[in-house]
């Protein structure tokens, strides 16, 4: 790949790179047109990292499916699959770990905080491994956009960081591999999550600035689902993470809720109708 990496850039060829997990959808997909448009080779990478999984957490279990993931990537002109084995990124002498001081100690990193030291170390060898000059990355892990960012800023990496929208279905629910955990009675109750952010959206519009009523708002539509249980919602500065108690500029408000065992995410962030 490093081969690959140099001889386009010898050749004055721009990269863009989509790291990725596998297990494709439109998500991905809108990802990776994005980073086409934006240079003259496309490569992506499937690595389930198991350095950002707790052992009680799915790595054995994450969905996979290779097969279909290089007929999509075909489909939709990437040029490189990169598809590193474990063991080859991780050799048995590696001890090297890449992390950050604040950002992690926010949403997803509190109760899952091997996270971000994973994806941080990973993304930091992917990118010295294709050597892109773009790399795309989802704002559905807004939190992990956020850190990827820092990350670059605070190493010199020579790579711009582009970010695209979250992928939806018609009605609402944010695109996630762990989507295919559900039950068709999950996939329903799975709603309420982009449904407590439509309606923290409402509020404000009507509004309400207190970040606690918002809240407090989310929470009663979450839980009022079968089998839905909240693991976090904040509402929180857009560059920081740190919280917001009145909301009096665009804030984050970020949801993380079990549906049964299956944990989603997903944010919207809230403008007051003064910063429109």
């Amino acid at each position: 790949m490093q081969e690959y990496a140099d001889c386009f850039r010898v050749r004055g060829k721009k990269i863009a790179f989509v790291p990725t997990m596998g297990f494709f959808h439109e998500g991905h997909l809108s990802l990776m047109r994005k980073a086409r448009d934006l240079a003259d080779e496309l490569v992506i990478s499937i690595f389930v990292n198991p350095l950002q999984f707790a052992p009680t957490e799915d790595l054995s279990s994450y969905p996979r499916d290779t097969k279909s993931d290089l007929a999509f990537a075909e489909q939709t002109g990437v040029d490189i699959v990169f598809m590193p084995e474990a063991d080859s990124l991780y050799p048995g002498a590696f001890q090297t770990r890449v992390s950050l001081d604040q950002l992690p100690r926010h949403l997803c990193g509190i109760n899952r905080p091997q996270l971000f030291n994973g994806v941080t170390t990973v993304v930091s060898k992917l990118f010295n491994i294709v050597k892109p000059h773009v790399a795309v990355f989802g704002e559905k892990d807004f939190q992990q956009l956020l850190i990827i960012r820092q990350m670059v800023n605070d190493l010199n990496i020579d790579v711009k960081i582009e970010s695209a929208p979250t992928a939806r279905d018609p009605d609402g629910l944010a695109m996630s591999s762990r989507n295919s955990y559900l039950t068709a009675d999950q996939r329903e109750n799975a709603l309420a999550v982009y449904r407590s952010l439509q309606n923290a959206k409402d509020l404000l519009e009507k509004g309400v600035r207190d970040s606690t009523v918002i809240i407090d708002e989310a929470k009663k539509i979450i839980l009022s689902y079968p089998g839905n249980t909240v693991d976090y919602i904040e509402i929180c500065d857009v560059e920081t993470l740190d919280d917001v108690n009145m909301i009096d500029k665009p804030v984050l408000m970020a949801v993380a809720a079990f549906v049964g065992k299956v944990r989603l995410i997903d944010n919207m962030v809230l403008v007051p109708d003064k910063q429109k």
